[in-house]
């Protein structure tokens, strides 16, 4: 295992792990932090899991970091619906039962399904997007990436079960995956960034529960649920992001009734690891701003 960049940080703050019925899914969830402190809830993205958002999480010092595996990945278990709406569904339920009002975070995939439950009511105060999906899939920079991607998991959907789940969890498409993300050029940053994804990207139920969710993360962006979002939201993107770019971000912005964006240079799709301490800084500034 390649230790963290972060892990004097990690190793300081309070983890307990949780477990309960959420909509019918049993759920895992981590929380980080003074458990008497104000929460906040964290949502990692496609194919990830609690690991994930740790760092944000630890960086977050002086409040609760509330995160969930979502249904299908992680220690969560697959749900018998991967749709957006069943997603949304599922974090509704979460957050009303463990961490009602609290601001809730979504990462990449999880930006997607943050914005579909605050469109769907979602008891959240604020709402806060990193590395935002703000475009379709097929349509961004990297749409041939995104097509190729799409016929390799219906093949592996196709395929026996034994060779499908192979196909899925492939250490050289995890890697390759990996390295085109990455954008750090600190080595020790990058082999602790490779190892998180060899360890965690294929922590998946099963072999449909992951396909269906690509299928799902691909269908939909937060831009179709941007109007329909009352509460403040904060974007923060990034300059070096492969999956969407700045532009999109920048106009996605302007398509909720409350929002603003802050921007991270040097740093792509993985800001998360890279720069989970600017991260967490531009959110304790977003939820100390007084509405106006």
């Amino acid at each position: 295992m390649v230790e963290s960049p972060f892990q004097e940080l990690l190793d300081a703050t309070p983890l307990a792990r949780h477990e309960g019925v959420v909509d019918g899914i049993r759920t895992a969830w981590f929380s980080y932090g003074d458990p008497e402190a104000q929460p906040i809830v964290l949502v990692h993205g496609y194919r990830g899991d609690h690991h994930g958002l740790e760092t944000i999480a630890a960086h977050l010092t002086g409040m609760r970091a509330i995160v969930p595996d979502l249904p299908g990945f992680g220690e969560t278990a697959a749900a018998s619906d991967a749709s957006i709406d069943a997603y949304a569904s599922w974090l509704v339920a979460f957050v009303a039962e463990h961490a009602p009002g609290a601001p809730v975070l979504g990462h990449s995939f999880g930006s997607i399904v943050v914005a579909a439950a605050a469109a769907a009511g979602l008891d959240a105060e604020r709402i806060v997007l990193v590395n935002p999906i703000a475009q379709p899939a097929l349509e961004g920079p990297q749409r041939a990436l995104s097509r190729l991607t799409l016929g390799w998991y219906r093949a592996a959907a196709a395929a026996p079960e034994r060779v499908g789940h192979a196909m899925l969890s492939s250490p050289v498409i995890v890697r390759g995956m990996s390295l085109v993300m990455t954008k750090s050029r600190d080595r020790a940053m990058r082999r602790w960034i490779h190892d998180q994804h060899d360890r965690y990207f294929s922590a998946f139920a099963t072999r449909t529960s992951v396909v269906d969710a690509f299928e799902t993360s691909i269908s939909t962006n937060v831009g179709h649920y941007a109007d329909r979002i009352a509460q403040p939201v904060l974007l923060v993107a990034a300059d070096r992001d492969d999956i969407t770019p700045l532009a999109a971000q920048r106009a996605l912005a302007t398509r909720f009734p409350d929002a603003r964006i802050a921007v991270l240079h040097g740093t792509g799709h993985l800001v998360h690891y890279e720069q989970p301490d600017q991260v967490a800084s531009r959110v304790r500034r977003f939820l100390a701003d007084v509405p106006a």
